[in-house]
């Protein structure tokens, strides 16, 4: 679980291939913050949880499935690429973000990107089956940065970022027509689930009220 706050940035030194994974050497901008590793624990590369299988003093490897490769960004990757990080979330940390899982429900393509004073407006656009999880006002994680809606138009959305957010995030680097990483908000998918499962049963407030509730 993570917060989609950005903890730094790395790059990526090694991409290799075994059998339909992707593996992944990256080396964090700020070490301190990686310390203490343990094999297996995950971590947040642009927003997609990864396994932890290897790592040293200067950087750590993870490995991809392929439906994790075929869902995001990573099989774009190229050596010398910058990411954005994020360690797993700890029960005695602050929730700064949103609650991200790390599990990239698609992919969308950066439509603008524009100077609104000292703020960046990125606006995406996302595939038209996922407009039931897009909320004006509500959360997303973009590249695993968790970002707050503005507006909606069609299938598009924008989003935009102070000062801060460019500076510590990979997210000055991105170009009109770069694809990015895509995560719902969890919770808000939960609950359009369990509305359809409530249409196709015939549960309305009406009945509900005639059976005392």
């Amino acid at each position: 679980m993570f917060t989609g706050i950005i903890e730094t940035g790395g790059t990526v030194k090694k991409i290799e291939s075994r059998g339909n994974y992707k593996i992944l050497t990256v080396a964090p901008a700020h070490d301190e913050m990686f310390e203490n590793l343990v094999m297996g624990e995950s971590i947040a590369v642009d927003g997609c949880c990864l396994t932890l299988i290897n790592f040293d003093k200067n950087s750590f490897t993870v490995e991809a499935s392929q439906e994790t490769v075929s869902l995001t960004i990573l099989s774009k990757y190229k050596t010398g690429d910058k990411v954005n990080l994020e360690r797993a979330l700890q029960l005695s940390g602050r929730l700064g973000g949103h609650i991200v899982s790390g599990h990239v429900d698609c992919t969308g393509k950066i439509e603008d990107i524009k100077k609104v004073g000292e703020s960046l407006e990125v606006i995406v656009q996302y595939p038209d089956e996922f407009d039931d999880y897009v909320v004006e006002k509500g959360s997303i994680a973009v590249n695993g940065i968790s970002l707050t809606i503005n507006w909606i138009e069609g299938n598009q959305f924008s989003v935009n970022l102070i000062p801060f957010t460019q500076t510590e995030t990979t997210i000055s680097t991105l170009r009109k027509s770069d694809n990015v990483n895509l995560e719902f908000d969890i919770l808000g998918k939960y609950a359009v689930r369990l509305l359809k499962k409530d249409k196709k049963s015939g549960l309305t407030i009406d009945k509900l009220i005639e059976n005392g509730w």
